[in-house]
This record gives C-alpha cells, structure tokens and sequence, in this order.
C-alpha cells in the first residue's frame, strides 16, 4: 500500500524535474562561456567541466568567476561532457546551464499568454550566421518569442552566439521537441500560421494579423518542408523588385520582426 500511495508523488517529482531541466539553456564554449558568466544579470545553475581541463588561461577565469558567483562546478570525462553539450568537436571541454526566465516551452507560452503575439518559427535553418542574425532581430524587434526546435535546426553554438551579439540571451525563445510538433500545438490552440512563399499573392506588409500569428521561415536552400506547408493557414510574398526572387532568411525575419 505504502508503495502504491507514493508512485504518483513519485511521478509529478520526476516531471517537475524533467521540466526543469528542460528550462535550462545549455551552452558551450570557453569564450561564450567566460563573457555570460560576466554578465552579472544571467542566472547559472551549473558549470560542467572536463576533467582533462587544465586551470590556467580561461579556464582559470572561468573558475573564479564561477567561485565569486557560487555557481557548482561538476566534472565529467569527455564522453560525459559531450553528452550535455552535445557537440564534443566545439564544447572546447566546458559547459553551462543558464537559467532564463523568457526560455519556455510552447506549452508553458501558451499557458501565459493571454493576447495578441506574433511569433518567428524556424524549419530547418542550419546556417549559424543567419540563427544569431534572427536572434538580434527577434530580441530587437515586436516579436514575443522565437520558436526553436530542438531537432533539424543549428544548436546554439559559440558561433550563433556570436553573431546574436549576445542578445540570445534577453530575447523571448520558445523550445519545442520539432516545427511540426510546435505549429500543431499552436494551431490547435487558434494560433494562425504563415509560411512565406514567392508564388503568394498576398504581401506580407498588407496583412492584418489577428490574435496569436506564427511566421514560420524556411531552409535557407529548400524553404519550408512538405509537412510544415501542410499546416499553414495563409502564405505571404514579399513583394520584390528586379526580378530578385528571394531574401536572405535573416533579412526576412527582419522585416517580420519590424511589422507593425
């Protein structure tokens, strides 16, 4: 009986935990790394280290810092290590989970929010130049959040880092297990989606978006996936002159992330 009346305990511990660890954004990298931890507004819940670290360098930087805050170092060998960052060949044999308040779910998004919002969602954008570009675009503009799937789409790498200008960090992201999972969960929930095409007849600039509106941007190569078509509601043109058929994709969500 005693074990029967403690397993649904059990279960909703467990997925709190999950969740939590879920909220956490896991970034790598010795240089991206040093400048959060000097960013006295990021929050760190811990700071994973490979054994075979030396503490001297940036890495004797990283340490203080890490000491001065009181964040908890944990040492794991490479194979571990890799594991949690999920790129052994840059993780440069370090690790951070950064607690962030605007890191959500699309579920726990939805749950909040109780009014207009206007989202980007990325299918398949692999190019890290373009994902941090996004990024700055999105904290920047009228955009109340980023929908990043967790597969198909570029890891938040030091380069991404990088080229957000460290604005990954202050802008509202939305993590989702894929694009496809995400946009049905919205559009159960009476979001409407729009995927941009140059065969539409309707301009981004003349439409009048209502309640929550998802603008989901293609690869860079292919544009949006069968399946992700499948589940829009309206497709959107950016009008063009001189006979150029396309936009970067980090110049579009730009012009989407400015719209009024």
């Amino acid at each position: 009986m005693t074990q029967a009346s403690d397993q649904p305990q059990d279960s909703e511990q467990y997925k709190k935990k999950q969740q939590f660890f879920k909220s956490l954004l896991t970034i790598y990298g010795r240089k991206p790394i040093l400048e959060a931890l000097q960013n006295p507004q990021l929050e760190f819940f811990k700071l994973h280290l490979a054994d075979s670290n030396k503490p001297q360098g940036i890495i004797a930087e990283i340490l203080q810092l890490a000491e001065q805050r009181e964040i908890e170092v944990q040492y794991h060998d490479k194979k571990a290590l890799s594991r949690i960052s999920k790129n052994a060949k840059q993780d440069q044999g370090i690790a951070a989970d950064i607690k962030l308040k605007q890191y959500l779910s699309v579920e726990q998004f939805l749950a909040s929010n109780n009014k207009d919002a206007t989202l980007i969602a990325l299918d398949r954008i692999t190019n890290p130049q373009n994902l941090g570009m996004i990024i700055r675009s999105v904290c920047a503009g009228y955009v109340d959040g980023l929908i990043l799937p967790q597969k198909g789409c570029a890891a938040l790498s030091p380069l991404v880092i990088k080229a957000s200008t460290g604005t990954v960090f202050k802008t509202p992201l939305l993590y989702s297990e894929s694009i496809e999972q995400a946009l049905q969960l919205l559009s159960d929930n009476g979001a409407t989606i729009c995927t941009l095409s140059s065969h539409a007849k309707t301009s981004l600039f003349d439409y009048q978006a209502k309640g929550v509106t998802v603008y989901v941007l293609g690869n860079e190569t292919d544009g949006v996936s069968q399946q992700v078509a499948q589940l829009s509601d309206h497709q959107l043109t950016i009008p063009m002159s001189n006979d150029v058929e396309s936009l970067n994709v980090a110049i579009t969500a730009a012009l989407i992330a400015f719209k009024k």
